[in-house]
């Protein structure tokens, strides 16, 4: 077959137009004074090449995408960094900071890509990530009872290496294994052992952060404003965190796990209202959570809301219902209910494995991500009967949103707000976590969940916390304010800042302010730095 001079031209001329286009002859000017950067930051045997990602690289797409765990942040319209820069030693990291500095590129870490609102890998600005799942190295150490935790690792791979080395300690953080250790330990970190033992970051006591330098700071050298700063206040604003040194904690042999369930005509309304009398004051050993969902009734076309109460209990069975009877008998709890299992068997059943499952499961980094919508809220004094009532009624007419109820009390309320940034502490009876999920990528559908979830978050208004109205920064939730990093970041970031951080923001503002001044670590709800006419009346 013959193709005329012409022909090939009509062919080639959009691909020639395009390879000298502005904008990818900036996206490729960017990408090479980046890995010249790099290289001369680098030891020369490192390789650098392959450790950098741009647009016209065949694997740019699959390395962006591993660790998107929502999808919404998946479509063609969503931007795209210029470059990914996947270390695989900490001088990699110092290398990637100085040369994203140098070069004028917004730098964004991402460890196990968990954001729900995905600000660890979306921007409007030209950018680059930081990806850190080759960083995951986890050191146990059972003599002192620490753990040397690289950001990049996973929570189901320091559970792992935990049991592997001691079948009683383990570590207070989330229940879904695939998030990583960077994000969720910088902006506080909980899981079911809250009520002993409290937040991730009450037991963090060292950590290793590249500043704005490119130089690797550990506690003693970075301070203990900056360190008070990474616990909790959000890493991604202050440097890039490497690892976080951890105090593990004594978990029993025998744990205790139960489910049970409850709908509207089983009474669901009296029990939930009942649990937020109790679920705070309960024995420390036992966390209560309820999830709550609009879902098909028993009669055809009816909707009614069915109540999880979904139970830790670090003890054996019979104490448990002894704690039962006493404290919470509405429950109806039966021994039948209860399933007694060792500590790394109750992640997987958290995890919503079944009983089956091998722990070998936690060293997984398989996923299975949805379109979704996260949203937070603290309650400070129960919701009346009426209140429930009309709330489940709301429910009902959306559709789809639920709630969790994540209870408080115990060693929550015996630490000071101002312990870390993360200030939610006495004072609040549970927590609530707004969920929706689904599976139509189109953008109607979108449109549909967004309106629903924020419209359940409307309508809870009256019975949460007021002024400000409490958010938790791990629940990312871009709809309490964004902030522009212009001159207003201050005032833009003290919307979303004082939601999440109470009376904690100022100080956070002070750390960062004297960390990094030029707020070179940034992102849409990232901590700014005081206005340039107040910093000298510090």
């Amino acid at each position: 077959m013959k193709f005329s001079v012409s022909f090939l031209l009509v062919l080639l001329l959009p691909l020639i137009f395009a390879f000298n286009s502005p904008s990818y002859a900036a996206s490729n000017s960017v990408y090479d004074n980046f890995i010249q950067c790099l290289s001369k930051h680098s030891n020369p045997s490192d390789q650098i090449s392959s450790i950098v990602y741009n647009p016209q690289n065949s694997s740019y797409s699959s390395v962006l995408q591993s660790y998107i765990r929502n999808l919404r942040f998946t479509a063609a319209s969503t931007p795209k960094p210029a470059i990914i820069v996947t270390p695989k030693r900490e001088t990699h990291v110092q290398a990637a900071v100085i040369c994203a500095k140098a070069n004028g590129l917004l730098l964004k870490p991402r460890s196990g890509g968990h954001d729900y609102d995905g600000l660890s890998y979306i921007s409007d600005e030209t950018f680059a990530i930081l990806d850190m799942f080759n960083l995951r190295s986890i050191s146990v150490n059972i003599a002192d009872e620490t753990a040397v935790v690289q950001a990049g690792a996973t929570l189901g791979e320091l559970y792992y290496r935990i049991w592997e080395k001691s079948k009683v300690h383990g570590f207070p953080a989330g229940v879904c294994p695939t998030v990583g250790i960077g994000g969720h330990l910088s902006g506080g970190g909980y899981g079911t052992m809250l009520r002993k033992y409290g937040l991730s970051v009450d037991h963090v006591i060292d950590a290793k952060i590249v500043n704005v330098n490119g130089a690797i700071l550990d506690r003693k050298s970075m301070g203990e404003d900056l360190f008070w700063a990474i616990r909790g206040g959000g890493g991604a604003s202050f440097g890039v965190i490497l690892s976080y040194t951890i105090k593990l904690v004594p978990v029993p042999k025998t744990v205790t796990v139960f489910r049970v369930m409850k709908s509207l005509d089983e009474n669901a309304t009296d029990i939930v209202h009942q649990w937020q009398f109790v679920a705070d004051k309960l024995d420390n050993d036992l966390f209560i959570r309820v999830l709550l969902q609009p879902v098909t009734g028993k009669k055809k076309g009816e909707k009614t809301i069915r109540a999880s109460f979904i139970a830790l209990f670090l003890g054996d069975a019979n104490r448990l219902m002894g704690v039962m009877n006493k404290g919470f008998p509405e429950l109806g709890l039966k021994k039948a209910d209860c399933m007694e299992m060792s500590w790394i068997e109750s992640v997987l059943y958290w995890a919503n494995f079944d009983n089956k499952t091998s722990v070998d499961v936690l060293l997984s980094r398989k996923y299975d991500s949805n379109y979704l919508k996260r949203k937070s809220d603290y309650v400070q004094h129960p919701i009346s009967k009426d209140g429930l009532e009309w709330i489940w009624k709301k429910m009902i007419e959306l559709g789809k949103v639920g709630f969790v109820f994540n209870p408080y009390g115990g060693r929550m309320s015996e630490i000071a707000s101002d312990a870390t940034p993360f200030p939610h502490r006495a004072g609040n009876i549970f927590k609530i976590q707004f969920s929706v999920n689904w599976n139509d990528g189109g953008a109607e559908a979108e449109k549909n969940y967004l309106s629903q979830i924020r419209r359940l978050y409307s309508y809870m208004t009256p019975f949460v916390s007021k002024s400000p109205r409490g958010a938790y920064l791990n629940y990312r939730d871009v709809d309490i304010g964004v902030t522009a990093n212009g001159q207003d970041s201050y005032s833009e970031g003290e919307v979303y800042g004082t939601k999440y951080f109470m009376g904690n923001f100022d100080r956070l503002v002070k750390v960062k302010t004297m960390v990094d001044p030029d707020n070179f670590f940034r992102n849409e709800q990232s901590i700014p730095t005081q206005p340039r006419r107040s910093r000298g009346t510090r």
